[in-house]
């Protein structure tokens, strides 16, 4: 097994596009690191470099505490899963699994040895003799992993390798290649698009944007801590609400005024954001979460000074809640941050279509709510969990 380093990993392509800046991670022996960001942000980019299928402009890689810079991929001891499975169509499942190893010579018996227990591991044994065409997407991404598994790797890097399956076989797969790596303990770099899939699976997450490394934590704390509004919004499903808000005075205390709404701000967070006094009649983005929005009701009392009042636009029954949109009467947050995150989901066009008159947000009921589309509401803040972003850096205003 082995430790990864990227120093100062930069790639700039000869028309002069540069995917990846100054890029520097350790990923410790064992880990399974997670590379996120929204399409082109250069997270393939970087995990190609490691592999050594694209050349590093500046900076240097280290697999092991060696440099491999100029070492070609063949010879740094690295299995790569694909988003197509890049099997062989005419070769059986344990055909398909061994051939690099054929290729490398190995002895018969240690080939069958490996083989062997590669497909217990996946659950192939079954399926050794078939064709690819005879296997379903999900076996199909299990022998790609079996291919990888045989040639004891000490780095695993996969891309995107889940992106082909349907929505229920790729939460099966999550969880089955999550545990295979725990097993294993093969340090893991794995680049995917869906922060879902970095949160459940990620001993640590690395969110990119236009290849440029924006935080590396735990799942719990990109989602808790976001360092700047770009995070902020990527990482959470649903997306973190935002809009722009004033934050004034009131008392020893703060409040954030939307357009003629206030809220009080828990002094709770105002103890754990002292900059956030010195933006006093200032405009900034406050960002809450949908599970911190709630309906006000006899076992849920939330003082009148932290409540929002709107119209209900839409209700979506999940069985364990329900999601409600509504407006806020305050400006949406128009910084180029904040408009990538509206393109990467494509929530201005959910707006547009709702009529929106302010800025949409989407709350967490109780599955029991009984509210309609265009009921009056009302909607408990905890303000204790809001979030706030200096407009003109993005940067979260914590110290």
């Amino acid at each position: 097994m082995a430790d990864v380093v990227l120093d100062q990993i930069t790639k700039i392509y000869e028309n002069g596009f540069e995917a990846v800046s100054n890029l520097s991670l350790d990923v410790a022996d064992g880990e399974f690191l997670v590379l996120v960001g929204p399409s082109g942000c250069g997270k393939t980019t970087a995990l190609r470099m490691v592999a050594g299928l694209e050349e590093i402009t500046k900076g240097e890689i280290r697999i092991g505490g060696r440099r491999v810079n100029e070492v070609p991929s063949r010879d740094r001891n690295i299995a790569m899963v694909f988003q197509s499975y890049a099997l062989y169509p005419h070769m059986s499942v344990k055909d398909n699994i061994s051939f690099g190893l054929k290729l490398r010579r190995m002895p018969k018996d240690e080939i069958d040895k490996r083989v062997g227990r590669s497909a217990t591991t996946l659950g192939l044994e079954e399926l050794l003799d078939r064709r690819p065409r005879m296997l379903s997407g999900g076996q199909r991404q299990r022998v790609a992993m079996g291919r990888a598994i045989v040639r004891n790797p000490e780095v695993f890097l996969m891309d995107e390798p889940l992106s082909n399956l349907d929505a229920k076989l790729r939460v099966q797969m999550r969880s089955d290649i999550a545990a295979l790596q725990r097993e294993l303990a093969v340090t893991t770099i794995y680049v995917t698009h869906d922060q879902i899939e970095a949160m459940t699976m990620g001993d640590r997450v690395a969110v990119m944007r236009k290849g440029v490394l924006q935080q590396v934590d735990a799942p719990q704390v990109l989602y808790d801590e976001p360092v700047n509004l770009f995070v902020g919004g990527f990482i959470g499903s649903p997306p973190m609400n935002m809009a722009e808000g004033v934050i004034v005075e009131r008392g020893d205390g703060l409040a954030v005024r939307f357009g003629d709404q206030e809220l009080t701000v828990d002094p709770e967070a105002v103890g754990a954001r002292p900059a956030l006094a010195g933006y006093a009649g200032r405009t900034v983005a406050v960002g809450v979460r949908s599970e911190d929005l709630s309906e006000p009701g006899p076992r849920n009392d939330v003082p009148s000074d932290r409540r929002l009042r709107s119209t209900a636009l839409l209700t979506e029954a999940l069985g364990s809640e329900i999601v409600v949109h509504f407006d806020v009467p305050a400006p949406a947050v128009q910084t180029e941050d904040a408009k990538e995150l509206k393109e990467d989901i494509g929530l201005g066009d959910i707006a547009h279509a709702l009529e929106v008159s302010g800025t949409k947000f989407v709350a967490s009921f109780s599955p029991r709510s009984t509210v309609k589309p265009g009921d009056a509401i009302e909607v408990g803040v905890e303000t204790s969990r809001l979030y706030f972003f200096d407009l003109a850096t993005g940067s979260a205003i914590r110290d």
